[in-house]
């Protein structure tokens, strides 16, 4: 099993048994104020969703921080990229870390000439995380999700395997 180690994290396959803090993320307001769905409202969801990430043929990690279960970063299919973390651990560079970590992990094992991400305009930390791992804007897009009954536009960036330079 695939297991990535940085400094202060450790990035590993999904397990069932990461449920409850995977929930603590997925139904956090500030956590999913701008994932592509609204925070999960029960276990149930939060159950279907990591369900989904254990049976991906992805690139994508649970992160643990000295041994707790933080969020989640890599490739959820193939070219693209998504990342979370509970905001308890926002503003510390955990994860400029945890995706630098996996997209090393990514373009060193997969056959991909490049990755891409979508991000809310209004989400400018994970516009800069991006940027600063390489990812260059490539064009944007009005009213691209409908999350609950608000109307999100998508800022749409790319990656090239040669633009990338893991960060430590």
């Amino acid at each position: 099993m695939v297991e990535l180690v940085t400094p202060r994290l450790k990035l590993r396959r999904a397990r069932p048994d990461d449920l409850l803090a995977m929930h603590a993320v997925l139904s956090n307001p500030a956590a999913m104020r701008y994932w592509s769905t609204p925070p999960h409202a029960d276990l149930a969801g939060t159950r279907a969703w990591l369900d989904d990430m254990i049976a991906s043929d992805g690139e994508d990690f649970v992160v643990e921080r000295d041994g707790q279960v933080i969020g989640k970063a890599g490739c959820y299919a193939l070219p693209s990229v998504g990342y979370i973390l509970h905001p308890d651990w926002w503003g510390q560079g955990l994860a400029t870390e945890a995706l630098s970590a996996a997209l090393a992990h990514v373009f060193a094992t997969r056959s991909v000439d490049s990755l891409v991400a979508d991000v809310d305009p209004r989400n400018g930390a994970s516009l800069r995380l991006l940027e600063k791992l390489g990812f260059r804007e490539t064009h944007r897009a009005a009213r691209t999700w409908l999350v609950g009954e608000e109307w999100c536009d998508s800022v749409y960036l790319a990656l090239a395997r040669e633009d990338f330079s893991p960060r430590p």
